[in-house]
């Protein structure tokens, strides 16, 4: 027997469904069908800065912009599987008129916390100074009297100017001879299957980015699940315990300079039985020199119970890759010896050039213009259950963030498999 079903969902729209056969046989267990789905969370939509902006719901639209537009959340209903499923997130990305490279995320708000977003005038009422040290300085970004940090599903990094700049005369002339033409996007894909307790049912999903223009960026997301053929194979039941979320995302919050000046040091309690349990990091460095956490390689060190679990330099060498989606990076030259093949002569020669080198070429603390950023998961299954003691530590951070703006956008969640 085939079921087609057809989902309805508020505030979103299913774009696709998919037939699916079940005859478990006797004695079987049933498991209910649903079928393949595509949510569309946010379709071409404009995000910019504008601060003349004062009110967060703008009719017409299904979702709320907050801090000065910078902000698209929105409440989404998802579908909810018995068996097993595939989730895959699916971000489309251009430039409206802003010619950066700006920090993104797209986030989603855990659902047995409170969401501080859509209360930002009560802001400093809901972290109180006499909450614990950290989380005063850097108020929302670790669990606290109910509050969880934001949960990201993508941590990004707009391209300079794909789209709007890609086209023009100026953008032809600084066009590389390696690249046959100027993207007008950037699409990202990333499988967010464990996350998938998370993206069901009613959800609010959120994306960010660090935008200070009106021009801003026009952004699309998707969720694709992929429902599972094989009979009477069960989803896996999981549970997401949110730790840390640094990324500055409303005006109260402030760029996380802390690493300069000591380590992060939380606790989280694992349940009686689970099977496995997986650790989430994302990290990102960023500074305003050249000398700065952006541009230098800094050592991450992650303890648990005093013992270390990871330790890394987050680090991305291969940025010039990404140039075809640069068009409005800045340019300059530099001198080297070079050896190349005159084809006149027959013989190879070697002479001083001068070469085009881009601002988006340069190697970066984890990103680059135009990537997102792959979360590190790190096997924490030989855990107890009970409590245990998590730091996260990057000696080599340096200080001057308000000179500077050098701090670190830096996510942490554990995954448990029941």
């Amino acid at each position: 027997m085939r079921i087609l079903v057809l989902f309805l969902l508020i505030g979103s729209s299913i774009v696709a469904c998919k037939s699916l056969k079940t005859d478990g046989g006797i004695g079987a267990q049933s498991i209910p069908l649903i079928g393949n789905a595509t949510v569309m969370v946010f379709e071409k939509e404009h995000l910019y800065f504008d601060m003349e902006l004062k009110e967060s719901k703008i009719e017409g639209e299904p979702f709320s912009r907050i801090d000065a537009g910078r902000i698209l959340l929105k409440k989404v209903q998802l579908p909810k599987y018995s068996k097993a499923v595939q989730v895959k997130l699916t971000v489309r990305l251009s430039s409206a008129g802003d010619p950066w490279d700006k920090t993104g995320s797209l986030f989603i708000i855990p659902k047995s916390g409170f969401n501080f977003l859509e209360d930002e005038q009560n802001f400093n009422a809901l972290f109180p100074d006499e909450k614990p040290e950290l989380s005063s300085t850097y108020p929302a970004i670790s669990p606290y009297n109910g509050y969880k940090p934001a949960i990201e599903l993508m941590r990004f990094f707009t391209p300079f100017g794909a789209g709007h700049f890609s086209n023009t005369k100026k953008a032809e002339k600084y066009k590389p001879v390696y690249i046959p033409k100027w993207e007008n996007e950037v699409v990202w894909e990333r499988d967010v299957t464990s996350l998938v307790s998370e993206l069901e049912e009613e959800v609010y999903i959120g994306a960010f980015i660090d935008t200070w223009t009106k021009e801003g960026y026009q952004i699309s997301v998707t969720l694709d699940y992929l429902e599972s053929e094989i009979e009477n194979h069960f989803k896996k039941e999981t549970e997401v315990i949110p730790l840390l979320n640094t990324v500055r995302y409303i005006g109260p919050q402030r760029l996380f300079d802390g690493f300069a000046y000591e380590d992060i040091n939380l606790t989280f309690e694992l349940p009686e039985k689970f099977k496995k349990a997986t650790l989430h990091y994302t990290v990102s460095g960023h500074g305003g020199h050249k000398d700065g956490d952006e541009f230098v390689k800094k050592n991450n060190i992650i303890k648990i119970n005093n013992d270390t679990v990871f330790q890394k330099t987050p680090w991305r060498d291969d940025c010039a890759s990404f140039r075809r989606f640069n068009p409005s990076s800045g340019v300059w030259t530099e001198k080297r010896t070079a050896m190349y093949y005159d084809m006149d002569t027959g013989k190879k020669i070697e002479k001083e050039i001068e070469e085009i080198i881009a601002s988006s070429d340069y190697s970066r603390s984890n990103w680059c213009p135009g990537s997102y950023v792959e979360p590190e998961v790190i096997d924490i299954g030989h855990l107890s259950s009970g409590k245990h003691s998590i730091s996260i530590s990057i000696p080599e951070a340096q200080e001057e963030a308000e000179k500077k703006f050098n701090h670190w956008n830096v996510s942490a969640y554990i995954v448990l498999e029941k």
